[in-house]
């Protein structure tokens, strides 16, 4: 098992298989020596919990809670990739979509679920560029969506 994975599991959380897309595209892209992840929703075990609109009938906690989920489900993406996240060498960005009510600007504090869970993890190398943008709606009325660029050794 490799250091990543190790530390994974000291944290508690096991990589899920891959989520099936929802429509005509890939689950991500290995290209060169990045991977590009698509935009990854909180399903856990094929069940999408996480669904709503922050700041109306969902928490700014919950919302942290879906975007780790979904940079989780983004990292087996990777794996499914490169096969060893030992192989990451940086998270180079970050881009958070937060199915959000109208009026609600707290974004950024949503998407730090995702961008403090790849920290934790992959300390420097987990640090990122990123974007948090609110939604009118999102995919099966996803309370989040995480998409990722991670560069990798090839």
């Amino acid at each position: 098992m490799s250091v990543i994975e190790d530390k994974l599991k000291e944290m508690g959380i096991a990589l899920p298989p891959v989520v099936k897309p929802l429509a005509a595209y890939v689950p991500g892209v290995l290209d060169g020596d990045h991977v590009y992840v698509s935009g990854q929703i909180p399903s856990v075990n094929g069940v999408l919990d996480y669904v709503g609109h922050v700041g109306d009938d969902r928490t700014v906690e919950e919302g942290y809670a879906a975007a780790k989920i979904s940079a989780i489900n983004g990292l087996a993406v990777v794996k499914s990739l490169i096969g060893d996240l030992d192989k990451v060498e940086r998270i180079v960005k970050v881009v958070g979509f937060v199915n959000c009510a109208p009026g609600f600007h707290n974004q950024p504090e949503v998407i730090n679920g995702a961008s403090e869970f790849l920290v934790a993890l992959f300390g420097d190398k987990g640090a990122h560029a990123r974007s948090a943008v609110g939604m009118l709606e999102l995919p099966r009325n996803a309370l989040v969506e995480v998409e990722m660029i991670v560069k990798v050794k090839v």
